[in-house]
């Protein structure tokens, strides 16, 4: 017989509504979650292991750490044929890409998790979890890195995105669309990916700041980031790869002080490049030293520099790992 693990950590998925503050809060057991799912597959052995039970704004580093150890521990047991973690959605897209890029396993790893809660009319924790079970026993599904299985569609850690903040259907990856779908539990793979570049380290760094570029902004929050002792910083910048041109004292002090700088784009799609000269346009920023972050959008482009500082790489290894 085979064994999943399933890796409980918390979110949307774990929750019912409290009659008396009238929201959804961490309520569902274990039992209560995986009961009726386990019911429904046969010859598979689930085994779960909850790790914690909180919602995924409360989900830091340190937390990714202990989850990237329950995996890594179950994946070691030859027993095990693969592993899913479920996950609050806020934050889903991050971890998940934070276990694609620092586990070398090529035993299917799936984050999975819901849009509504147990409460809820078309609770679809079940039906993720389920589908995701299936996506791991799926002989395809091996040497995939992390993939995401939500609304019966298999994405690549590396390109999924919460893009809605409602619909069930949230999760897509909107350069390229999902690698495949499960059909009555049948996984349909479309295409594969090839492998992301890994990061072995057993710490991520986590004072590692996003900023986010808009009209006029100005340097401060950066000299902020700076004065407060931040080992690197990540800008999501305007269009192309550029930024306000108050902000470029900051960023030129930021380098000064050897603090990494990675470069990506507030926009949904696309890589960011040096095509424009002028005064905080990308080429500038990178013949100053700032690395390019690639099609990375920022909360991704942060967990892989959190990563990379925390397994003490210089800043060649940084732009090697940017690069596409």
């Amino acid at each position: 017989m085979k064994n999943i693990v399933i890796v409980l950590t918390g979110g949307t998925i774990a929750m019912r509504i409290d009659p008396n503050i009238g929201a959804a809060i961490p309520s569902l057991k274990a039992d209560e979650l995986i009961g009726e799912v386990k019911a429904h597959i046969k010859g598979t052995q689930i085994i779960e292991r909850e790790l914690f039970n909180i919602p995924s704004g409360h989900v830091t580093p340190e937390k990714m750490e202990l989850i990237k150890k329950a995996v890594e521990e179950a994946l070691a047991d030859p027993d095990n044929v693969g592993v899913i973690v479920t996950h609050g959605t806020d934050t889903l897209e991050e971890t998940a890409y934070f276990l694609d890029i620092t586990i070398n396993n090529k035993k299917p790893i799936v984050v999975t998790g819901a849009m509504r809660n147990a409460s809820e009319l078309g609770y679809d924790g079940e039906l993720n979890l389920t589908a995701s079970i299936a996506t791991v026993l799926n002989e395809e599904s091996k040497g995939l890195g992390t993939l995401v299985v939500m609304n019966n569609e298999v994405h690549s850690a590396a390109q999924v995105t919460k893009t809605n903040t409602l619909s069930v259907n949230t999760f897509k990856s909107p350069e390229f669309g999902p690698l495949g779908i499960i059909d009555n539990d049948e996984v349909l793979y479309y295409r594969r990916e090839k492998s992301v570049k890994k990061i072995l380290t057993s710490h991520i760094e986590s004072k590692v700041a996003l900023v986010k570029m808009a009209a006029g902004v100005e340097g401060d929050i950066i000299d902020f980031y700076v004065d407060h002792g931040y080992r690197g910083i990540v800008i999501e910048a305007l269009g192309r790869g550029n930024v306000p041109p108050k902000t470029l004292p900051a960023i030129n002090r930021a380098l000064e002080n050897n603090i990494p700088i990675v470069l990506v784009s507030r926009c949904a799609t696309g890589r960011v490049l040096g095509s424009y000269g002028y005064l905080g346009g990308g080429k500038g920023l990178f013949e100053s030293g700032v690395i390019n972050g690639g099609a990375l959008p920022g909360q991704k482009a942060r967990i892989a520099l959190m990563a990379l500082i925390g397994a003490g790489k210089n800043k060649n290894e940084i732009e090697d790992f940017f690069k596409i």
